[in-house]
């Protein structure tokens, strides 16, 4: 069964190729600017001072394709960039130019690798990047002279610097935030698992154990005395234990096919309320009459409901032979509107405090277990009158 799934963000969905060009065209376009900027000499990114045309202009051309190289590469090796354009700004810085379009590029830089690196390294990263701009700062910048001037641009590094890290570094811990939930989700579904197999195994084969080894005493019982009653519990036994080693190999058939969380499949159906009436008539025969009785215009019930449903009567139908010590049960099944009610009481002595697998153990814990998964309500407890009653209503 396919799970519908939200579509990925639309920056995820971009193919590696779109990425690629994107970083290049980018790679190119600070490449055009370092070249620019170091040719003609400008107070500014965004005002140009009188055109000086400069020297050594082969060796800007150099520094500008050597920019473009490492930036394409940005995303395969981001700390070998930072470090190619780490020596392009002291070399710029050496030719007595300024390297804004540089600067601009390692402050993108860091916050990439505040986003997939370790946050030691991205720190490292700005504070170094902070150290060349004030070097860059004192042997270029000679019109910084008032320590105010000095200090606002100083803070304009450091912001240009931290607001990058800032938001590289929420993308990682949003990533390592998912991841770790995703963690735990998969963790929550291994559990909820080992419960749903552990309640089908105890279902399927508590049951049946119960009424084998109750069939078994009566046999020994009575073997000298009346061999056509053992004949008869022998035979209850064999198809016990038919119809049990069946019921598991349904329930493997389920628990291979069936998804983490979901419930078994239609090709391997287990029980449900058709199942009812057969059940009574194997509890008679273990000495216990079982009476049922249904109310209301019996419907098609969800899969997980009617699996619930037989399953709550089954083990509290068990629990009366194996434990209560009572010979009669009765067995209510309603169907209202929009509920199914089920109510299963005894005249026996009712639990038995301290037993462990009793009637206050596994079983009461798997039926609320169900009842709970479905949104329903469930009770279990003594009667004033005596005897047990156990009450579940499921939504259906």
């Amino acid at each position: 069964m396919e799970r519908d799934l939200p579509p990925a963000p639309w920056l995820r969905r971009l193919p590696s190729g779109v990425w690629r060009v994107l970083t290049w065209c980018a790679a190119g376009l600070l490449a055009l600017l370092l070249f620019a900027s170091t040719t003609y000499r400008m107070a500014s990114p965004f005002g140009l001072q009188r055109p000086v045309f400069a020297p050594a202009l082969g060796l800007r051309a150099a520094l500008a394709v050597v920019l473009a190289l490492a930036v394409g590469w940005t995303r395969r090796r981001p700390e070998q960039v930072f470090g190619v354009l780490l020596a392009e700004s002291v070399a710029v810085m050496l030719l007595g130019e300024r390297a804004w379009p540089l600067f601009l590029a390692m402050g993108v830089l860091v916050g990439y690798l505040a986003a997939v690196r370790p946050r030691r390294i991205s720190v490292l990263a700005g504070v170094t990047e902070l150290a060349v701009w004030w070097g860059e700062a004192m042997a270029v910048n000679h019109d910084l002279v008032e320590f105010s001037d000095f200090a606002s641009s100083l803070l304009g590094a450091a912001a240009s610097i931290a607001i990058p890290w800032a938001i590289g570094n929420s993308i990682r811990q949003q990533r390592c935030y998912s991841q770790a939930l995703r963690a735990y989700a998969a963790g929550q579904a291994v559990t909820a698992e080992r419960l749903r197999i552990a309640r089908e195994l105890h279902d399927a084969v508590a049951h049946s154990i119960g009424v084998i080894a109750i069939q078994a005493g009566a046999a020994s019982l009575v073997l000298d005395v009346e061999p056509a009653g053992a004949r008869r519990a022998l035979d209850a036994i064999e198809a016990t234990s038919r119809e049990t080693l069946a019921g598991l190999r349904r329930m493997l058939v389920s628990l291979r096919q069936a998804e983490v969380g979901e419930y078994p499949p239609a090709t391997a159906p287990l029980a449900g309320l058709e199942a009812v009436d057969r059940l009574a008539d194997t509890m008679a025969q273990a000495g216990v009459e079982v009476d049922v009785r249904w109310r209301g215009r019996p419907r098609p019930l969800p899969s997980e409901v009617d699996l619930a449903a037989f399953r709550i009567v089954q083990e509290s139908v068990t629990n009366v032979v194996r434990h209560a010590g009572a010979h009669r049960c009765e067995v209510h099944i309603t169907y209202q509107e929009e509920e199914l009610d089920i109510e299963v009481l005894d005249d026996g002595r009712g639990p038995v405090l301290g037993h462990r697998t009793g009637r206050a153990g596994y079983g009461i814990s798997g039926m609320r277990e169900r009842v709970a998964l479905l949104n329903g309500r469930f009770s279990a407890g003594s009667r004033p009158e005596g005897g047990f009653r156990v009450a579940a209503r499921l939504p259906a």
